[in-house]
C-alpha cells in the first residue's frame, strides 16, 4: 500500500506567482464582464420604443439593464 503526503509545503513564490496570475485574471474578467454590458446597452438603445416595449422594457430601463 502506498502513502503520499499531500500537505507539502508549496515552492517559494508560488503562492506570490498565484496572486498576481489571480488580479491579472480577474481584471481580464472584468473588462470582459464591462464590455458584454456595453454591447447590450449599445444592442438595446438601437430598438424602437415598440419592439422595447413588446420585451417589457422602457427606454429607462436600458441604461439600469446595463448596471
Amino acid at each position: 500500500m502506498a502513502a503520499y503526503q499531500t500537505s507539502a509545503a508549496a515552492p517559494f513564490g508560488a503562492i506570490t506567482a498565484y496572486r498576481i496570475v489571480k488580479k491579472v485574471a480577474d481584471g481580464i474578467e472584468a473588462v470582459r464582464d464591462w464590455n458584454d454590458r456595453r454591447v447590450t446597452r449599445k444592442a438595446l438603445s438601437r430598438l424602437s420604443d415598440r419592439e422595447l416595449d413588446d420585451i417589457g422594457l422602457c427606454r429607462g430601463d436600458v441604461e439600469m439593464i446595463g448596471r
